[in-house]
């Protein structure tokens, strides 16, 4: 009687991990183009130069 069951418990465990779902998620990569106007760096570049020119001791 005792091997039944041990024999019912362990086909019982095979019966439920033989049935685990198994989810499986697909990310795709983001790509983000950026374009930058000559005119956006100049202001930068300024930018920083008058930041530097006021504060020499920055850097």
């Amino acid at each position: 009687m005792r091997a039944k069951l041990i024999a019912l418990a362990g086909l019982t465990l095979v019966g439920l991990t033989a049935c685990t779902p198994t989810v499986r998620v697909e990310v795709a990569p983001i790509t983000i183009y950026a374009k930058l106007d000559a005119n956006v760096r100049l202001q930068l570049d300024e930018d920083v130069k008058a930041l530097i020119s006021k504060n020499p001791n920055l850097f």
